[in-house]
């Protein structure tokens, strides 16, 4: 949530979100990590979490989830995936995502990863989404949803809201 978290692309106003955590993680924590869950990552949402989340305090509670938790990486390259418990994908995601769905185990949630989410939404591996909306208008920067996403409907599982204006809201995909 730095200036500098991701400037791909030539994206300048990193670090917007910061002056609305408040109370955010607190939602997080209770609507999105409250059940066991495995974690999805492209390889640039990975190398931000993997610089962080190892670092924090052994009493922050999210950085136990997150770092206990099993990490399956997207990535062209298998190499640096040094945050424990973390395994390479391959570069066939959308093959692998749909089998470790036909496995037993826990949830699995993709934190960030805009282009992952892309692909796996045009292979309809996406059941839910649980997404945080923050009341600031940034202009630019990377689409969730591409304007060649198939159509789908969604049914509003669960919202609410944090005293900085965020919203959040789960969505599950109607089949």
């Amino acid at each position: 949530m730095s200036p500098d978290e991701d400037r791909t692309g030539g994206f300048e106003t990193g670090g917007w979100a910061a002056p609305y955590y408040e109370g955010v993680m607190d939602q997080v924590r209770l609507h999105a990590m409250s059940e066991p869950y495995d974690m999805i990552f492209g390889r640039t949402t990975y190398d931000q979490f993997a610089g962080h989340w190892p670092n924090v305090p052994s009493d922050d509670a999210v950085g136990a989830m997150m770092n206990s938790a099993t990490k399956h990486v997207a990535s062209t390259r298998g190499n640096g995936l040094d945050w424990q418990n973390s395994h390479h994908l391959g570069v066939d995601a959308p093959t692998a995502v749909k089998a470790l769905k036909q496995q037993d185990g826990p949830l699995l949630q993709i934190h960030g990863s805009w282009r992952l989410i892309q692909s796996l939404l045009a292979h309809d591996l996406i059941d839910e989404f649980r997404l945080w909306t923050f009341p600031v208008v940034v202009g630019e920067g990377k689409r969730l949803f591409e304007i060649d996403m198939p159509v789908g409907e969604l049914d509003l599982i669960k919202a609410a809201h944090s005293s900085s204006g965020v919203t959040m809201g789960i969505y599950r995909r109607r089949r």
